[in-house]
């Protein structure tokens, strides 16, 4: 695969550990993507699967990845407003 290019990045990026995908020819049924290996062919292995899949036999139905860091931004004191706590 040739990771300069635009599309292998975001194929990498739409199967990612932990998003769920549903098999286009048995719609209904949500897997989890296990891993992605652009080395293998096919490169997407699902959770509960044994076959590993082509990026064209599979939707992605969430990007929400029980795997994926959340964004901690620093609070920054501001001399002019108090900063808001979330509750």
């Amino acid at each position: 695969m040739d990771w300069g290019t635009d599309g292998a990045w975001d194929e990498a990026w739409d199967y990612q550990p932990g998003f769920s995908v549903e098999i286009k020819a048995s719609p209904g049924k949500l897997h989890i993507v296990e891993s992605y290996d652009p080395m293998m062919v096919p490169p997407v292995w699902l959770a509960d699967d044994p076959m590993p899949r082509y990026p064209h036999e599979l939707k992605v139905i969430s990007r929400h990845s029980q795997y994926a860091c959340p964004v901690l931004l620093p609070l920054v004191q501001s001399p002019f407003r108090p900063i808001k706590q979330a509750v």
